[in-house]
């Protein structure tokens, strides 16, 4: 790890020098390749120069023990060493989290497709109310939110939404929601007050470029039909609605939020591209790691991942156990918690893998 890490440095050091090279600052193209070079390793190197600080200060207090102190003294330097250690182990364990291997999709964009499962109109709902938290998440965040597709109930809920989120890092934090949300609450359409058990499946997909995923026309059959709306929406009399078949992989997907024929095609593709990248992902990560098992899960879709009981106020993470008592906060947003500890949970179980 070390010799990485001292390698790193010597690289940050030159691309430091190199930045301020006139030559270098004359051709803006190559000054701003190693300005990103430069801004990917610089809290890696400086949290590597705060450890070997940290060490250097371990080392001169423990000198100082060495020697002959006052009984006072002693006990404040004592006190100091193992707040040193302390400090040196957090650090330690931080720079190890730094070099996992990053996701190349981290930093990308998202496409979010929310869909209600079991439960009728009481989980078109909690899908609506998905939809929600994931906006005002985004909203907290400063991220572009934008609508590609959506089905809307009459009385407001949702049978399914496929919607982008842009913003730094937006893949990195909601990765992990993948799976099925399940819902424990008293429905407003039950009249005997009893619990109903309702789902709704999310699916987050890094949003693809058109370079890593490269669509064929000539494989895509494009077929138009009349939108269609209610609760209040307009309804197109004209063909705009777009339905898009990927011909090689049977993939289907459907827009008519545009009135525009061409617009609904295109975010139509845009979806499409998703999904072709997110199942060449998951076939890469098959391949090169089987049957990886993590604590946050498979991300499988079929797969439950959390429950929001509302009688109790509470919601529970299933896959590192957490529980978290903020329903009504967390449900207008508040989820980065949550993330983290997600996060935290992924990273430990790699650390453990490379420790294997």
């Amino acid at each position: 790890m070390f010799s990485k890490l001292d390698e790193l440095e010597k690289r940050y050091d030159k691309l430091s020098a190199d930045m301020s090279n006139p030559d270098i600052i004359a051709n803006q193209a190559e000054w701003n390749k190693l300005a990103k070079e430069f801004s990917g390793i610089e809290e890696l190197t400086l949290k590597y120069r705060e450890y070997k600080e940290k060490t250097k200060a371990i080392e001169e207090t423990r000198l100082m023990l060495s020697e002959s102190l006052d009984r006072e003294l002693r006990t404040m330097v004592q006190e100091e060493l193992e707040e040193l250690e302390h400090a040196l182990d957090a650090l330690t364990l931080e720079i190890k989290r730094m070099l996992i291997p990053k996701d190349p999709s981290d930093d990308k964009n998202v496409v979010v497709e929310v869909r209600a499962g079991a439960g009728g109109e009481e989980a078109a709902l909690f899908a609506s109310e998905l939809y929600r938290m994931y906006v005002r998440f985004a909203e907290r965040n400063r991220w572009k939110t934008e609508i590609l597709s959506s089905n809307f109930t009459d009385i407001g809920g949702v049978k399914e939404i496929v919607f982008v989120l842009e913003g730094k890092g937006a893949y990195s934090r909601l990765k992990y929601e993948s799976g099925v949300h399940r819902v424990q609450r008293v429905p407003k359409t039950e009249s005997g007050g009893r619990i109903h058990t309702s789902t709704s499946t999310v699916a987050v997909l890094p949003e693809a470029e058109e370079v890593e995923v490269e669509i064929n026309p000539s494989e895509l059959r494009i077929d138009v039909f009349r939108s269609s709306g209610n609760g209040g929406q307009s309804v197109n009399t004209t063909d705009s609605a777009v339905r898009v078949t990927h011909l090689p992989t049977g993939m289907v997907v459907s827009c008519q939020d545009e009135k525009s024929q061409l617009k609904n095609k295109e975010k139509a593709i845009r979806v499409l591209r998703a999904r072709l990248l997110d199942v060449m992902q998951t076939q890469k990560q098959k391949e090169y790691a089987q049957e990886r098992k993590s604590q946050i899960g498979t991300g499988d879709r079929s797969e439950r991942i959390r429950t929001y009981n509302f009688p109790q106020g509470r919601i529970s993470d299933h896959r590192i156990t957490m529980t978290m008592h903020n329903l009504e906060n967390f449900l207008d947003g508040e989820i980065s918690e949550m993330l983290d500890a997600l996060i935290a949970a992924d990273q430990d179980e790699s650390l453990k893998d490379q420790a294997e």
